[in-house]
């Protein structure tokens, strides 16, 4: 089965390019993405706000081919900004990673984050495609750790 969602850009509102106003998503298996800060794979957090949003898509971009799902099946982006921080910057270094993948965004800016100097925290709602493939196989390189939730 090939999964597509549906970009719902209603004429009565504004048309962006950079992201729709809503997805219609097909019923099936979901990813919901933690949220991701700009820290690199050995917890050490990047400096600034460029730096650590960058990272942050790409903690999320390894988060969604670990689940054997990318950009094009998200449903949802969360971003948290602190406050003070320049979203243009973060907006620009953002859609560097991410490339031009439409989908629903919302970006909230916050007093700060628990992580002393986070600056940017991203979370994302996907959907996972169905495979043929063994639901636990690595994704281009990417160890899964995957919790079977269903033992005794």
């Amino acid at each position: 089965m090939t999964v597509k969602t549906t970009h719902l850009d209603p004429e009565e509102l504004h048309h962006n390019p950079a992201f729709t106003q809503g997805v219609i998503t097909p019923a099936g298996r979901m990813l919901h993405v933690g949220g991701q800060l700009g820290t690199d794979s050995t917890g050490n957090l990047l400096d600034g706000i460029e730096a650590q949003t960058a990272q942050a898509m790409r903690n999320v971009l390894t988060v969604l081919a670990a689940a054997g799902t990318g950009p094009e099946h998200v449903a949802k982006l969360n971003i948290y900004l602190v406050n003070g921080v320049d979203a243009q910057v973060g907006y620009a270094a953002s859609r560097s990673v991410w490339g031009d993948h439409r989908t629903a965004i919302t970006v909230v800016s916050t007093a700060g984050h628990a992580r002393p100097g986070a600056l940017v925290e991203i979370d994302a709602v996907a959907v996972i495609p169905e495979q043929d493939e063994p639901a636990d196989r690595d994704c281009e390189g990417v160890t899964r750790r995957v919790a079977d939730d269903t033992a005794p």
